[in-house]
């Protein structure tokens, strides 16, 4: 056998996989080929959606299911030993597994990512592979485990036999939470972006800890109905009777399978608690409140939970005298583990202060580039009245027949203390333009408003404006607020992927968090966002990938400069583009967008005034405040724009070409460079399909120029600014320089047939022997025939090369 003609996979298959039995791994239980751990981020350019490239492992051993030891990147025979170890390195680092080999057959290189051993790396022989022992040993000792640690970090995941297994992330999350909680430590903070999985994650490390018996009790804490219920039916619903809600109403939910289950209550109607279930959830709202015969979780003793998990806890217990916090205190004994996708960090209130730095992060930014979740597109809309403030004239008289007070209202007035009825009327006209112009009247949409007067206005101006959708359907347009049972009641419809109904919801911060909208396409802002943690929140509700729909990106629509957020160097997900549109520009982005870069945002002031949050008063002074309502003023657009993400996270203004022409010359330094690299390439369709990989479609800039070039004229035009040829100027030249005289007549009719490929379908694996199995080849005589006509497969290969090379002659 020789040993450097065999592929990758031979070499795995014949050595790699062997040496791994023979150390002692198990085939089955603990050796995993081929592991793809990333989605292949989802990149937009124009209307064209694709996936960038996948990341994928060789090999992943693991000591038990879900608990990752070593990585083996595996090369074929004609490269070195260690050549793999760069990239496994990178894999390894993302996958939080500390021990990497590399091998090609021979032998394998050991790298110690601890740091324990000394030298860090070393090679190891074929027959050398250290058992699952051997590095078992070697990580407990890393990770300071004692035998009673080890047996919780050992205990098995949930698995009920569906094949789902958690991703990449959500492993490192748990892992790190439970290794940390065994090793004594009572507080923990995980930070995941929306969208991430956060409750099948702490469901995780809650069942892990339960089945240890390390904790016996456990709370779980939201601060929407929403979140318990769905919670229980769905990822906490292993835990079965021995779970309950703390709550007096009993209430049938149906399962994301569609059957119904009433949810079992840990209340009766009196208030008194059944102490006999052992994992209770509740909502902080139910269980405690200003009153002291509010305060139900009093009636528990302080040593009664183990553990408490409190999800979004950004939003309550950062503050030291919040509702959160004052539980939390009364079970201080407890091990509690905080959930969130926005830490919350500012000069007065700070989460990492209470529960320490986070224990694990996966941030929005990083779930878009391993495409878990969906990127998406701004368009900033820029109405004069906003930009330029609005004076009423002297003597001007609101809807009531009283004066208006003569001063300068800016935006943060506009809908707070101010209504321009207009202004509504034309965020709606232009809500509806968009919907119009994307060919999708029913993309489910979010409307954020100032206040709950605000959102029932926008949903007349939308029902007005959408009367056709109406008419079919009252449901199209619906107001959902803390104070509207009605709207209330079609949440679960809005967020529902099979329900066509409600559409366009208009709101004010209800549906701001921890509402799972999987299918909601379009988020438009229309009021002031202060809060850098609300902000990543409103942006969450839309970044949630849905492939059965085809929901791979989301659009938000900017009507009050929120988007400014971006420029903040807290943001860590930024858009892939961002548009202005100027006065009678369609407010649908186009293929080609411009950009500059945004201002920094003001600090957060008034608008960190919650007023529509269920179960909590209005704060002071916004009681009965009287808006004045002012009619026959007028609003236009005055200006929008689109602009680009770069691969840095920049936004930079520039159109689709100058885009295209920065990341070729990123990977081509020069014309002579791109030139070299094309000749030597024997597949072009590789360098191609490299560059799709990179987000690099070329199809959407060829489409742009309106000419039917090859990718290698498309490339040195863009790049180089050499000019082009066509694929018919091309392939005339090759028949003028009548190359093919030296074959046969059969030779010359199969070259001369797949140049007209070349000229009319833009082939360019011309080399390929599975293109003489369709016409017109099928026409000349069998694939063996024509193959033989050159003299053999290495005879066709070399003809067709040099009719390559031929092709693109005058370039060179």
């Amino acid at each position: 056998m020789d040993k450097r003609s065999l592929s990758e996979r031979d070499i795995c298959t014949k050595f790699i996989t062997p040496a791994l039995r023979e150390a002692g791994w198990d085939e089955i239980l603990q050796i995993r080929e081929e592991v793809g751990f990333t989605k292949g981020r989802i990149i937009v350019r124009g209307k064209l959606v694709t996936r960038g490239k996948a990341k994928r492992a060789d090999y992943i051993l693991y000591y038990k299911p879900n608990i990752p030891l070593a990585l083996i990147e595996a090369k074929d025979n004609s490269h070195s030993v260690g050549d793999g170890m760069q990239q496994a390195l990178d894999y390894a680092a993302t996958l939080d597994i500390p021990y990497v080999f590399t091998s090609n057959g021979d032998g394998f290189v050991f790298h110690d990512r601890t740091g324990e051993s000394a030298p860090r790396e070393v090679n190891l022989g074929l027959t050398a592979f250290p058992s699952p022992t051997d590095l078992w040993a070697r990580y407990r000792v890393w990770k300071g485990l004692d035998a009673e640690a080890e047996s919780i970090v050992l205990q098995d995941y949930f698995d009920d036999g569906s094949g789902k297994a958690p991703r990449y992330y959500q492993v490192n999350a748990v892992n790190t939470a439970i290794e940390a909680i065994a090793k004594g430590r009572d507080r923990a903070l995980l930070v995941m972006a929306t969208g991430t999985g956060k409750t099948y994650t702490a469901f995780q490390i809650i069942w892990r800890l339960w089945k240890a018996g390390r904790k016996k009790r456990i709370l779980f804490l939201a601060d929407r109905n929403v979140l318990i219920d769905q919670t229980m039916v769905n990822d906490f619903r292993p835990f079965g009777a021995v779970m309950a809600k703390l709550s007096t109403n009993a209430k049938t939910i149906e399962r994301q399978d569609g059957t119904s289950v009433e949810l079992p209550l840990a209340l009766d109607r009196k208030r008194r608690i059944d102490t006999a279930f052992e994992v209770y959830l509740g909502l902080y709202q139910a269980i405690t409140g200003p009153e002291e015969r509010q305060k139900l979780y009093r009636e528990f003793s302080p040593g009664f939970f183990d553990l408490i998990v409190i999800d979004e806890c950004h939003r309550g217990s950062a503050a030291e005298d919040s509702a959160w916090r004052e539980i939390l205190t009364h079970f201080s004994g407890a091990t509690q583990i905080g959930l969130t996708a926005t830490p919350k960090e500012t000069e007065y209130v700070s989460n990492t202060d209470y529960f320490g730095e986070p224990v694990y992060t996966y941030s929005l930014k990083q779930g878009i580039s391993d495409g878990f979740l969906a990127p998406y597109k701004v368009i900033k809309v820029h109405v004069d009245r906003d930009v330029e403030g609005y004076r009423p004239e002297l003597g001007k008289l609101d809807r009531d027949g009283n004066e208006v007070e003569d001063r300068i209202y800016n935006a943060k007035d506009f809908d707070r203390n101010i209504v321009l009825d207009d202004r509504t009327v034309l965020i709606a006209k232009k809500i509806t333009e968009f919907l119009k112009e994307s060919g999708d009247r029913f993309q489910k949409t979010i409307v954020f408003c100032v206040d709950e007067e605000h959102a029932a206005r926008m949903r007349q101006a939308l029902v007005n404006e959408n009367a056709d959708m109406v008419a079919e359907n009252q449901r199209y347009v619906m107001r959902i607020t803390g104070s509207d049972k009605e709207g209330q009641d079609q949440l679960g419809n809005f967020i529902d992927p099979e329900s066509k109904y409600p559409v366009l919801v208009t709101t004010s911060r209800l549906l701001s968090t921890g509402v799972d909208a999987q299918t909601c396409r379009l988020i438009v802002l229309d009021r002031a966002v202060g809060s850098m943690t609300e902000f990543k929140q409103i942006v969450g509700r839309g970044t949630r990938v849905h492939e059965d729909t085809k929901k791979f990106f989301f659009t938000l629509v900017d009507f009050r400069g929120a988007t400014s957020h971006f420029a903040d160097p807290d943001f860590d997900g930024d858009p892939v583009q961002i548009y202005e549109p100027n006065d009678g520009d369609p407010i649908a982005p186009p293929d080609e967008l411009p950009q500059e870069s945004d201002v920094i945002p003001p600090t957060p002031g008034e608008d960190e005034i919650i007023v529509d949050q269920a179960g909590l008063p209005l704060p002071p002074g916004d009681v009965g405040a009287r808006k004045v309502y002012v009619d026959g003023v007028g609003a236009r657009i005055v200006a929008e724009r689109v602009e680009y993400l770069d691969e840095n996270g920049k936004l930079v203004t520039e159109s689709l070409r100058d885009f295209t022409k920065t990341a070729l010359k990123k990977r081509f330094a020069s014309l002579d460079d791109f030139l070299k690299r094309w000749r030597s390439a024997e597949r072009k369709q590789a360098i191609i399909e490299e560059l799709e990989s990179e987000g690099l479609a070329l199809d959407a800039i060829a489409d742009e120029l309106g000419k039917n070039l090859d990718p290698f004229d498309l490339i040195c035009h863009v790049a180089f600014d050499k000019k082009p040829l066509t694929r018919r100027e091309r392939a005339d030249n090759v028949k003028k320089r009548d190359v093919f005289t030296k074959y046969g007549p059969q030779a010359r009719a199969v070259l001369d047939a797949l140049l007209e490929k070349y000229r009319d379908d833009g082939m360019l694996n011309l080399d390929d022997t599975n293109v003489l199995k369709v016409t017109p080849f099928t026409t000349m005589g069998s694939v063996v025939q024509l193959i033989k006509a050159f003299g053999g497969k290495e005879g066709f290969e070399k003809a067709v090369h040099e009719m390559q090379d031929a092709i693109y002659q005058e370039s060179a």
